[in-house]
């Protein structure tokens, strides 16, 4: 009696499914249902998927103000704000970036493509004033933009009057905005936009490294530009980088 050829009845075993389109099908959901529980199952057991990272906080209200102008008015399709970890867009824009400086972000700003250069790293580079002289008119300091006009952020009074409830609704998301962040928004707000506000301390006690800067919120006339420059100006601020630089994952 000639032997058996194990290999040969698996073979033969598996050639059913081949020949059979219906038991294939069942064949590869099977699989695939496995392999997706494998996958998602643990996320339900984690609280975040993102590592933490020291100095980063919600933004202030007016920053918050300033990012849903920036949103608004779409910026994001022409100035990304995420660096590669790629060697000539770290030694171009800085660090790269995080993905707990998004975090907030609702929605972030990683963009599309870049027209402009990228801002993850802008907060800090340049003054007040040339952020307002760049936005009323850009091709006075870039001669080569092709970014439009802006002058009239700088003339449009802003209206924060719904900020505290911008900021309830992105606590329900997971922004941990306290109670008391909620109710003194609009005193942040002023003070963040008043570089000599006695409510300044509070405002930093709650919000660390936030910059009260003179933006003429003690004459009560803070307009879009202003709350726009406030948040442009946090960008890649809130982190030491130091602690987070890698070379070897730079290529």
């Amino acid at each position: 009696m000639p032997a058996s050829n194990p290999s040969r009845s698996l073979w033969d075993r598996h050639a059913i499914l081949e020949k059979n389109s219906i038991l294939l099908v069942l064949g590869i959901l099977i699989a695939i249902s496995i392999g997706g529980l494998v996958e998602v199952v643990p996320l339900f057991y984690l609280k975040s998927t993102i590592e933490k990272v020291d100095g980063v906080r919600p933004k202030t209200p007016l920053e918050l103000a300033g990012f849903d102008i920036y949103v608004r008015e779409g910026c994001y399709l022409c100035h990304s704000q995420m660096i590669r970890a790629l060697r000539d867009e770290v030694e171009r824009y800085g660090h790269y970036s995080l993905a707990a400086e998004s975090m907030y972000d609702h929605p972030f700003q990683w963009g599309s493509k870049r027209n402009g250069p990228d801002l993850a790293r802008i907060g800090g580079k340049y003054s007040d004033d040339w952020h307002r002289d760049h936005l009323r008119n850009p091709r006075a300091l870039v001669p080569a933009s092709i970014m439009p006009s802006y002058a009239f952020l700088e003339e449009t009074p802003l209206d924060a009057s719904h900020i505290a409830a911008n900021m309830k609704t992105l606590a329900m998301t997971g922004v941990p905005y306290t109670q008391e962040m909620i109710d003194k928004a609009q005193d942040d707000l002023k003070a963040q936009g008043t570089a000599d506000d006695p409510n300044v301390a509070g405002l930093q006690a709650r919000y660390p490294k936030a910059i009260a800067r003179d933006l003429g919120a003690d004459n009560h006339a803070l307009s879009e530009a202003d709350a726009v420059i406030a948040y442009l100006q946090t960008l890649g601020t809130q982190i030491d980088f130091k602690l987070y630089d890698n070379k070897a994952n730079i290529r």
